[in-house]
């Protein structure tokens, strides 16, 4: 194989990479030379693939007999070989983007797209099918090479504030390609005596046109380039997927995302069968379900960065997977008892009411796929080590083919079965239910963060004031005033990473809020004077959570404000300074001031209770987190820090 180009200079990257602009929404990444670029290029790669695909698929169905390939055969078989060099290449791929800078690896693919595109064009000027099948294998070997190009770049040259949008962006630019391509490639082919050699020229100038703004693309220097490849992609393939599997949270997101391909790959394969057989449409109306499920994966996909106020707000996928089930088993209803009739065109399928409410759960439940799937990308994005990010993302490929191929089998074998497709939709719905409770049980971050948002966004209207001193890597000590039995909830919605929390042994025997933290992981410190053994287990586990890097946040009152006030800080923070500095930790302080939280439901506002009075500032009551600059290690002290807090307060 051909050598990736040597890495260009580096320093056009370097600026993004520590890009904190504040941009009206993810839109403007398009103007930005670090994005925009990227953005092009791999919206031609996506909608050359499909341009090519579909009207290869049209021209073997319709337009010339292949003894050897039945047309009821052809799409199987074309996408079979589209995605076989997913499950042989992607562990090799991945390894290639680690060791390589990324620009590099971006215009090596994309000169290897105009050498198969020339293949190609001669194999449709000459209705070569056996060349053309070749060609497609290839443009999978494409697709395979540049997928952990694509997800490894994002992260190196956007902030963390930036990827959530990023990746709307580009799931948004991908169904959009996936969709142009489609019809454009229909279109041509469609063309009377002349249509193969459009498609030949259109795929050859797609191409071209994508290796050209690679050009403008700057440069991602390798992240691991000493990495010797290992070329065996059986061997290869386990080892990502055992490197996958050795960080809990961002392995099960990959299952996550793989399932989330199973689910869609049931509805987007049955599209036409759905549109004729059931919905009893022409293939016209098989493309408007098309152009629906792709309009609600791109509306889903942006709406993400809307939704998260420009974090990675990972507490949105359970609600993505809500949405999925409930309009996915509403389309079962929607769609049964349909009276036959002669094949309709779309301005006669628009012209009855019932037919709306199919589409308006396929929008739905596209949308809520693009809710459930963008925050995924980014978590893995942000959580895998950057010396190993491409291959963990090549990692998800390999799942997201098995997953497919799985889901094509199902499919087929409840067909065979004597299942209808809406059948299929209806167990597609409760399947994804239960696979989704699974995942959330064993990640519980998901669900907390689910409700981090719901509070932060339905009970409160919170705003947070200086959210970029929160770090975004390593170790830090978040110090905050308590005011209600919510704070820790609260935080958890302001923070872009999970919070480990340090609090009142007491609040664990509450019956909900106990079961809360424990799902969180938080940390039970009890005084030293009742149980001196809980006490030290509590530091011990704090200095833990240190070392590793995580965040650690601290109530220093040592319990709720009874009268809203801030009470004097205690010393516990001292110790844990000390500890982390005997072991070596370097880490941030940062203080935080939860405001306009007395007087809510959930602070001790009734003679020194909570939770009395529903409602008792009505609903979606002003609150807010002011966080502070990080202190200097050398400047930490109770007062101090109590000091910083009270100013905060007062801002």
């Amino acid at each position: 194989m051909q050598q990736p180009l040597p890495p260009s200079k580096p320093e056009s990257a370097a600026p993004a990479l520590a890009s904190h602009e504040t941009h009206p929404n993810q839109f403007a990444l398009l103007s930005q030379r670090r994005f925009g670029p990227f953005f092009w290029t791999q919206f031609c790669g996506a909608a050359n693939d499909n341009l090519f695909k579909f009207a290869f698929t049209v021209m073997v169905t319709y337009q010339i007999s292949v003894v050897w390939l039945p047309p009821a055969m052809a799409g199987l078989v074309i996408g079979a070989l589209f995605i076989s060099p997913f499950l042989l290449f992607s562990a090799t791929s991945g390894q290639l983007a680690d060791k390589y800078d990324k620009r590099s690896m971006m215009a090596f693919v994309k000169s290897l797209e105009i050498a198969i595109m020339l293949l190609a064009a001669w194999g449709f000027f000459h209705a070569h099918v056996p060349v053309l099948l070749l060609c497609t294998f290839l443009m999978g070997l494409h697709s395979t090479l540049f997928g952990p190009v694509k997800f490894a770049y994002l992260p190196q040259v956007l902030s963390e504030r930036e990827l959530t949008g990023g990746n709307g962006m580009v799931e948004m630019g991908t169904f959009v390609a996936i969709l142009l391509g489609n019809v454009v490639g229909g279109l041509l082919i469609a063309v009377p005596q002349v249509g193969a050699v459009y498609v030949g020229v259109a795929c050859v100038a797609m191409a071209l046109v994508g290796r050209l703004v690679v050009h403008w693309v700057p440069a991602a220097p390798a992240t691991d380039p000493a990495l010797a490849i290992n070329w065996n992609p059986f061997t290869e393939t386990w080892r990502n997927l055992k490197l996958a599997h050795g960080n809990v949270v961002v392995f099960r997101s990959l299952l996550g995302i793989s399932w989330m391909w199973f689910f869609g790959a049931v509805f987007l394969s049955q599209f036409p069968s759905l549109a004729k057989d059931v919905l009893h449409g022409d293939e016209h109306v098989a493309s408007l379900l098309l152009v629906l499920f792709s309009v609600g994966i791109g509306t889903g996909a942006l709406l993400c960065e809307v939704l998260s106020r420009r974090h990675v707000e990972i507490g949105l996928v359970p609600i993505g997977a809500l949405g999925m089930s409930v309009f996915s088993i509403d389309l079962y209803f929607a769609s049964r008892g349909l009276p036959p009739s002669a094949a309709l065109g779309v301005g006669a399928f628009l012209a009855q009411p019932a037919h709306w409410r199919v589409m308006a759960d396929l929008v739905l439940l596209s949308l809520f796929a693009g809710l459930y799937s963008v925050p995924m990308y980014a978590l893995i994005q942000m959580r895998s080590q950057p010396t190993h990010r491409a291959r963990i993302i090549a990692a998800n490929n390999i799942l997201n083919a098995l997953f497919m191929v799985a889901s094509s089998v199902l499919a087929g074998a409840l067909l065979s079965a004597g299942f209808s497709i809406i059948e299929i939709f209806l167990i597609t719905g409760l399947a994804n239910l239960v696979v989704a409770g699974y995942i959330f049980l064993v990640v519980p971050e998901y669900l907390l963060r689910c409700l981090a948002w719901l509070l932060s966004r339905l009970v409160y209207r919170f705003k947070v004031v200086g959210d970029q001193h929160i770090p975004t890597q390593g170790a830090a000590i978040l110090v905050c005033n308590h005011v209600s039995f919510v704070d820790a909830v609260l935080l958890m919605a302001a923070s872009p990473r999970p919070i480990y929390f340090l609090m009142d042994h007491r609040i664990f025997k509450l019956p909900l809020l106990g079961l809360l933290f424990k799902l969180a992981k938080a940390i039970p410190v009890a005084p030293q004077g009742q149980d001196p053994a809980a006490y030290e287990a509590a530091f011990d586990a704090a200095a833990k959570v240190l070392r590793e890097g995580d965040l650690l946040c601290i109530f220093p009152e040592g319990g709720i404000s009874k009268d809203g006030s801030v009470q004097e800080f205690k010393g516990g923070v001292m110790k844990i300074l000390a500890r982390a500095q005997a072991e070596g930790v370097d880490l941030k302080v940062v203080p935080m001031a939860l405001t306009n939280l007395w007087g809510s439901f959930f602070s001790r506002i009734e003679r020194g209770s909570a939770m009395v009075r529903p409602f008792r500032r009505g609903v979606w009551s002003r609150v807010g987190l002011q966080v502070g600059k990080p202190v200097a290690m050398d400047a930490v002290s109770p007062a101090a820090l109590q000091a910083r807090v009270q100013q905060l307060l007062a801002q």
